[in-house]
């Protein structure tokens, strides 16, 4: 492990023990001004304006603005958020999530036997939503490996005592069929550029390389797709939405970009609801869409350096 690993992983335990200590509500507030401070500091700003300027078009930049202050302080509140997420999953009904709705989608997609993959984007705390799930349901992370082995190995452990089984994606698809096969939820995101191993779907109304790794397992297992999403109330307690499984027609070569189109266009519905919850420092639209835009066509690619989890579904 390099001095610099050795550094952030001493960092990052500094701040998880600040964390447990102050607890929950101090350290939403910590958070939040930590956001805001990487806002000022200009953190990714420019690529952020440019989501949002592409996003919604019609806004003024004043308006556009106050979303990506607001964007800022939410991302600090969810990263301080990360060391407490075992304790924020156990507490008791109302405490952290004011409101969990559609329970009964989960067990209707287990029921079938077939396992269900429970998908999201980079929107609000997805993990703690998704510990929520586990509390009841065997669920297991798909995450992507980080580059440093403490922490790591930290948020691996972390992920763990929250109830979470784990499937890296370095480890290929073959876990994730055999966990759908063990009758489990798999939870991924499928939100980032995808770059050419992506199908474009419309994304807040622009063309975008989205990832079809959910839909082509969802196909190929018969596992139903069930979306949902968590939001934040203005007494910081949070809520979670689990929608109705997406609807399979028809299982022609084109099935599984209808099925990445719809999962994107609920996705869409919620950013539009809650601008500030999605990820808006991520470079969304750097895959330019083909000539006569077509499902499946390669990209023109503008190569970038950046890993990006999402491509594997990864959180």
């Amino acid at each position: 492990m390099s001095r610099a690993h050795g550094l952030e992983s001493l960092g990052v335990h500094a701040l998880a023990g600040l964390v447990g200590a102050i607890g929950w509500g101090p350290s939403r507030m910590l958070g939040a001004g930590l956001g805001a401070a990487l806002g000022a500091a200009g953190i990714r700003r420019r690529v952020a304006r440019e989501n949002l300027a592409r996003a919604f078009p019609a806004l003024a930049e004043s308006e556009r603005t106050v979303i990506l202050a607001r964007h800022y302080r939410e991302l600090g509140r969810v990263a301080l958020e990360y060391p407490l997420i075992p304790r924020l999953a156990g507490a008791p009904d109302g405490e952290v999530f004011a409101a969990v709705r559609g329970l009964e989608h989960i067990e209707a997609a287990l029921a079938g036997g077939h396992g269900a993959i429970f998908l999201s984007g980079h929107f609000g705390n997805f993990e703690l939503g998704a510990a929520r799930l586990a509390r009841r349901f065997p669920v297991d992370l798909v995450v992507k490996p980080l580059a440093n082995p403490k922490v790591d190995a930290w948020l691996s452990d972390l992920r763990r005592r929250a109830g979470f089984g784990l499937i890296r994606t370095d480890a290929g698809v073959r876990e994730v069929f055999a966990s759908l096969r063990a009758g489990r939820a798999v939870a991924m995101l499928a939100d980032q550029d995808a770059r050419r191993h992506g199908v474009f779907v419309p994304f807040l109304g622009v063309p975008s390389s989205t990832p079809v790794g959910p839909a082509r397992v969802s196909l190929a297992t018969r596992a139903p797709i069930v979306t949902g999403f968590v939001t934040r109330r203005e007494d910081g307690r949070h809520e979670l939405d689990i929608e109705p499984p997406l609807v399979e027609v028809g299982r022609d070569a084109d099935a599984a970009r209808r099925l990445t189109a719809q999962h994107t266009d609920r996705l869409t519905a919620w950013v539009r609801k809650r601008p500030e919850a999605w990820f808006w420092l991520h470079r969304r639209w750097k895959t330019a869409p083909p000539e006569g835009l077509g499902g499946t066509h390669d990209a023109e690619e503008v190569p970038r350096d950046e890993d990006h989890a999402a491509r594997a579904g990864g959180a």
